[in-house]
């Protein structure tokens, strides 16, 4: 990924209270790039995690609802963001006062900078 794209994401991790991690990966759970704090999640961490993304969205679609653009999930002491930006699938993980709608409101932003990441892995 470009340094601007990770620049980018940085700067959302500062600017977003609460914020500690943001974790861009493949639709088949493949890391693509992490910022910050990962250390605290460790189920997260692992594919499988975001690959159950890829698998509810899917499934969302059969019954008719239309493709899924997000997930949120709360869980004691944190709560996880994840945006569909096929091929890629952004995870944000905060604390459990992180502002989710500051990063829901970034959403444009985000589908404009992850514009160049999306072709080049589709590419490979």
């Amino acid at each position: 990924m470009t340094d601007d794209v990770k620049r980018f994401f940085h700067n959302i991790r500062k600017r977003v209270a609460g914020l500690n991690c943001i974790i861009i990966t493949d639709r088949d759970g493949v890391p693509l790039m992490k910022v910050g704090d990962d250390k605290s999640v460790g189920m997260i961490m692992k594919p499988s995690f975001h690959t159950t993304f890829t698998m509810a969205t899917e499934q969302s679609n059969k019954l008719g609802l239309g493709r899924n653009r997000n997930i949120i999930s709360v869980y004691t002491g944190y709560q996880v963001v994840q945006m569909n930006k096929l091929p890629l699938l952004v995870t944000f993980i905060g604390t459990e006062c992180c502002n989710i709608g500051h990063i829901l409101a970034l959403d444009q932003q985000i589908e404009m900078v992850l514009d160049e990441v999306k072709v080049a892995v589709t590419e490979t």
